[in-house]
């Protein structure tokens, strides 16, 4: 599945509440997400408006691997 290339910053925070992430705190543009499933684990994210396609894609690299999925797999639970 091919990443979406519109996605703002807060789209994708609010699509990674399916994952238990919530937002910690906002520090200018840059928004901090928590989740405690299965452990803790912290996500930065650029309230930027659209992402850009490497960003987006190192950040949901990280929420894969930390869910111990794939990146295909995820992308799927999320947008598909």
């Amino acid at each position: 599945m091919r990443l979406p290339r519109d996605m703002t910053g807060r789209q994708l925070a609010q699509a990674l509440s399916r994952f238990g992430y919530a937002v910690n705190h906002q520090t200018g543009s840059h928004i901090r997400l928590t989740t405690q499933r299965p452990s803790e684990h912290h996500v930065t994210v650029p309230a930027h408006d659209p992402l850009k396609v490497g960003t987006l894609n190192a950040i949901l690299r990280d929420v894969a691997q930390h869910a111990g999925i794939d990146r295909d797999a995820l992308l799927e639970q999320l947008f598909g």
